[in-house]
């Protein structure tokens, strides 16, 4: 089983960056497809991006097309997202997960705690 801990959110006025942190414990995930989603209340969590564990592919939403961008280091099982001018509607709860890389849903059984991005206009 793997233990995914999310880091690196906070508050941030629209335009600015963030870079958010997965890091994994309890086992390697050097062959898994890595993923990140975010939730806002009452909403089911949204796929943000993922990464093949090549990192030669990778894959981003519409809605972050452009702005964000996926990357993992293997060495130190941590998996990143870039996330540059930022607005407030991607303001959410984000969260990491291992996922299927043919159709970036999540196969992980549960989420971590995950990271809370807060945009200001």
């Amino acid at each position: 089983q793997v233990w995914l801990v999310e880091s690196g959110g906070g508050l941030v006025q629209a335009g600015g960056s963030l870079r958010l942190s997965c890091a994994a414990s309890g086992r390697t995930f050097g062959r898994d497809a890595m993923g990140w989603f975010r939730q806002v209340p009452g909403k089911e969590p949204e796929f943000v991006a993922g990464i093949r564990w090549t990192g030669s592919s990778t894959y981003s939403a519409d809605s972050v097309k452009d702005r964000f961008s996926i990357s993992r280091d293997n060495a130190k099982n941590t998996v990143y997202l870039q996330m540059n001018s930022l607005k407030p509607e991607d303001t959410a709860v984000y969260y990491c997960a291992v996922v299927n890389p043919n159709n970036w849903q999540r196969t992980s059984a549960s989420w971590g705690q995950g990271t809370q991005v807060t945009v200001s206009s």
